[in-house]
């Protein structure tokens, strides 16, 4: 039996998430409402999945959920980095090297022990301010890290 996974999101609408899910203010609070809200969802479906929030340098927020390992906190940060260093979710990062015809691996110049272009890691930011920090998820295709933040964001924003 197959299982089906979602398509990657293209570049147009990897850069719309990130042009529609920017917030007013960021700090812990909002860390620990954003990082209880993702867990919540995580847990709703019985993803094994390890979630971290940063502000900057400073961790806010982490949470390993059932069937997550320590190879999830690992993944958490090589994908955090490459925000850090593109100021762009790690899946666009990733699609942009592909829409040139190469790989992140291929073509950065930076070693994939320490960085991964891989879905689930996505900037904070804040209006008038720019990255703040990120939130990242990893124990899913993917696809699913990336999809999980960006609903666990829009639903944060609605709800603020």
């Amino acid at each position: 039996m197959s299982v089906d996974r979602p398509a990657l999101p293209g570049v147009a609408e990897l850069e719309e998430q990130e042009r529609r899910l920017v917030l007013r203010q960021f700090g812990p609070d909002d860390a620990w409402a954003l990082g209880t809200l993702l867990t919540g969802l995580a847990r709703e479906r019985g993803a094994p999945v390890a979630i971290d929030i940063r502000h900057g340098a400073q961790q806010l927020f982490h949470c390993a959920l059932p069937g997550a390992s320590a190879d999830n906190d690992a993944w958490i940060e090589r994908k955090r980095r490459v925000v850090e260093r593109y100021a762009a979710s790690s899946l666009l990062v990733g699609a942009r090297f592909r829409a040139k015809g190469t790989t992140f691996d291929d073509a950065s110049r930076l070693d994939p022990d320490r960085y991964a272009a891989h879905g689930g890691s996505f900037p904070l930011t804040v209006a008038g301010t720019g990255v703040v920090g990120t939130v990242t998820v990893s124990g899913l295709p993917q696809a699913e890290d990336h999809a999980l933040v960006v609903e666990a964001l829009t639903r944060f924003l609605a709800a603020g």
